[in-house]
């Protein structure tokens, strides 16, 4: 099965796929039980969700007249390849009165260039212009 072909009967894809569902680590779904983490044979890492999953949901979302669903899963797949204490600060940053203009439009060609990040990177591009407009930036308070 590829991923075009995932649709609402697809739903929810623990179930009904579970062999489409991996760790960030490889580990399959019955890899992960009470008996391997009494065991130490997983970790934090081991329950993280991919990128690929969320691109899965969000092709069930497509496939389902869910296109705002399927935007919002494609955004947070971007969002898995960030090491969580810089995208911890990146939120940090994005509350008003928080950055400059220049931060938000240099975090945003961050979230491009280093992350491969477009969909948030216009994201953030567009929450920058607001703040300008509403006079949200740092310095405007």
């Amino acid at each position: 099965m590829t991923v075009n072909e995932l649709g609402r009967e697809d739903y929810p894809l623990f179930s009904k796929h579970p062999e489409l569902i991996k760790s960030p680590t490889g580990k399959s779904l019955d890899e992960i039980n009470l008996e391997n983490v009494l065991n130490d044979k997983i970790k934090p890492e081991d329950l993280r969700i991919t990128k690929e999953t969320l691109k899965n949901q969000g092709e069930i979302a497509k496939n389902a007249g869910r296109p705002a669903i399927q935007s919002n899963l494609e955004r947070a797949a971007e969002l898995t390849v960030i090491p969580d204490e810089r995208l911890l600060a990146m939120y940090g940053s994005l509350r008003p009165y928080r950055s400059t203009l220049q931060e938000l439009l240099d975090m945003a060609d961050e979230l491009e260039n280093q992350y491969g990040a477009t969909i948030t990177a216009d994201f953030v591009r567009e929450g920058a212009a607001f703040y300008k407009e509403r006079k949200k930036l740092k310095g405007d308070n």
